[in-house]
């Protein structure tokens, strides 16, 4: 009986050792791939190095094979393997096929490690977009990159327990300095800060903010005496990098935060393009008064913010010449006219004077050029200069959330929904737990028509914030959409925001069919809330289908110079206007028509 051609060709294979040789090279392969995955980022070699290994790992696999097919290795040194007599086929042929398959279980044992190998490589060196799609489940997140962490709260040891907003604001300082940095990727702020008097271990913050590296420490002040310490931690095994700690007075607190913004980036292995940020200096006791007054700023109540003007004023007559202090009372101002504290004419022109004022002792300010790139965009409706201040500040600080944020609601008013939704993704990544950016993120999946995505997303800034106002009326408004008039009722009813329920309550009341529940709530809108909310009052008027009355509305939206109208192109409730006559018209009026916003060029390219 012949034997069949691929037995002897297997024979063949099985003599020369082949299979020996393909489960070899496949196996240290695989070993040379994980151990050049750990080793070549602390060597500081560029990315593509890894990549480039792979590449010839596998173009050298058929070569090993062709080799081991031709060549044997004797006692006299390599010599070209000699053809295989009958004899011996027929010797391999003959046996037991428990000594025939194990060279094949190990050359396929040896070609899966060595796929394994390029599948693992590959999915680390793809871009994050791509891995994203990996096992991703509701956030696109992906590994903690090793040039990654997060600035903990620093504790307040002093005996003082007023002395908390120092140690805060010092860690605040930090985090903004090593922010600066566009090679080093770190946890926002708000997420950071969430962490705060909570009794969790290093390994589960960083899982949770998705970063390599944790920054933590304390603050123990004394009159005009500090003495600050400060770890870096590994939060895979919680092995501490690199601790220290100064004892110094209190004007050298600018060199303590330097030195540590430059050893972190030393000890993460940060490959620079610039010189390490350094923080501005000035009086020690304004630099008091104005941490004091950002810790204020981020409670964002009226009063606080009241009072953190106070304290950036009192900053400023000790040190006139301090652009920080300048940016932050800008923004005080800004918030005050954005949200009925201050009449917009009098705080948007208070917010602008702030920030050129710091723009002019220090033009590199980047939270400067982003306060007059809002202005310009809310109270000036100037888009053009709006872009133009974004993309300074970005420029600036290309990692900041803020700037990030309103560079998002650009986007958004632009009409350019895509990318205003990436950024939002981004600064979401960022700062997982800040419930503004997952509101921001909901609100531009509704423009864009996503609606599954921006419940999703809205219901998650409720977990995060379960008060906060405005979140259950865009909720009933997705509903609406969703022609789920009863379920849009229910969220309207959550609203704790009164204003926020008189505006949703005529339009569901009108989707149930209920005319004159829709008429009452109406009427009871524009009596309370005429001023302060006669955008809304517009969008209500066009969704009931009241055509004139909307326009009517937004000419008073128009005299009462109202912040919404900025995002009129793209608000969904208009829709039933669109095809009227005036529409354009009045889109041109305020700079809003498909072609003006067409000529305006605004490009955000996110960091890595």
């Amino acid at each position: 009986m012949t034997t069949p051609g691929y037995q002897r060709f297997f024979a063949e294979l099985k003599r020369r050792r082949v299979f020996r040789v393909m489960a070899v090279y496949g196996a240290v392969a695989f070993v040379i791939l994980q151990v050049a995955d750990i080793a070549l980022p602390g060597l500081g070699l560029p990315e593509w190095t890894i990549t480039l290994i792979l590449a010839l790992t596998l173009l050298g696999f058929p070569f090993a094979v062709v080799l081991a097919w031709a060549f044997d290795m004797t006692p006299e040194g390599m010599q070209r393997t000699a053809d295989a007599t009958p004899a011996e086929l027929t010797q391999i042929l003959a046996a037991p096929a428990s000594q025939r398959w194990p060279a094949g279980v190990f050359a396929l044992v040896g070609i899966t490690a060595l796929l394994a190998g390029a599948w693992y490589v590959g999915r680390q060196t793809a871009p994050e977009a791509a891995r994203a799609d990996i096992g991703a489940v509701e956030d696109p997140v992906v590994g903690p990159s090793s040039a990654s962490i997060a600035v903990l709260p620093f504790v307040n040891m002093s005996s003082d327990p007023e002395q908390e907003f120092f140690s805060d604001g010092i860690s605040e300082e930090l985090l903004n300095l090593l922010a600066k940095i566009p090679e080093l990727k770190v946890a926002a702020r708000t997420s950071s800060f969430s962490f705060k008097d909570q009794n969790l271990e290093i390994p589960e913050i960083a899982a949770r903010l998705n970063v390599a590296h944790v920054l933590e420490g304390s603050v123990r002040k004394a009159d005009d005496q500090v003495r600050v310490t400060a770890q870096l931690i590994r939060a895979e095994d919680g092995y501490h990098l690199w601790s220290d700690t100064w004892d110094r007075s209190l004007e050298n607190i600018f060199a303590i935060q330097d030195e540590i913004a430059a050893d972190v980036a030393a000890q993460l292995k940060v490959t620079l393009l610039g010189e390490v940020p350094t923080v501005e200096k000035t009086d020690p006791e304004a630099y008091s008064l104005y941490l004091q007054a950002r810790q204020l700023h981020q409670l964002g109540t009226a009063e606080s913010i009241e009072q953190s003007i106070i304290m950036y004023e009192q900053a400023l007559e000790i040190d006139p010449e301090y652009a920080a202090a300048w940016s932050g009372l800008s923004s005080n101002f800004d918030w005050q006219a954005s949200n009925g504290q201050r009449p917009i004419d009098e705080g948007s022109t208070l917010a602008r004077d702030a920030a050129l004022r710091a723009l002019a002792i220090d033009p590199g300010q980047a939270l400067a050029h982003a306060a007059l790139g809002r202005i310009a965009m809310t109270y000036d409706s100037d888009l053009a200069s709006s872009a133009r201040h974004l993309e300074r500040a970005l420029a600036l600080e290309p990692g900041n959330i803020e700037i990030l944020v309103d560079a998002n609601v650009l986007n958004r008013t632009l009409g350019h929904l895509e990318r205003a939704i990436s950024i939002s993704e981004f600064t979401v990544s960022r700062d997982p737990v800040d419930a503004t950016g997952r509101f921001y993120l909901g609100l531009n999946y509704f423009y864009a028509g996503r609606l599954d995505e921006a419940l999703a997303s809205l219901e998650s800034t409720l977990r995060l914030a379960p008060g906060r106002t405005g979140v259950p009326a865009l909720i009933s408004t997705v509903l609406l959409w969703k022609n789920d008039p009863q379920g849009a009722l229910v969220a309207i009813q959550r609203e704790p925001s009164e204003t926020w329920r008189l505006i949703g309550l005529p339009m569901v009341y009108h989707a149930l069919g209920q005319a004159a529940e829709s008429d009452a709530a109406l009427a009871d809108l524009i009596e309370r809330q005429e001023e302060g909310a006669a955008y809304n009052i517009a969008y209500v008027m066009a969704y009931r289908g009241e055509t004139d009355r909307a326009f009517e509305w937004l000419d008073k939206a128009l005299q009462y110079g109202d912040p919404g109208l900025a995002d009129i192109a793209v608000t969904p409730e208009f829709a039933n206007i669109h095809d009227d006559p005036r529409w354009l018209p009045f889109l041109q009026s305020i700079g809003r028509a498909p072609e003006q916003l067409a000529a305006i060029q605004f490009e955000v390219t996110l960091p890595r």
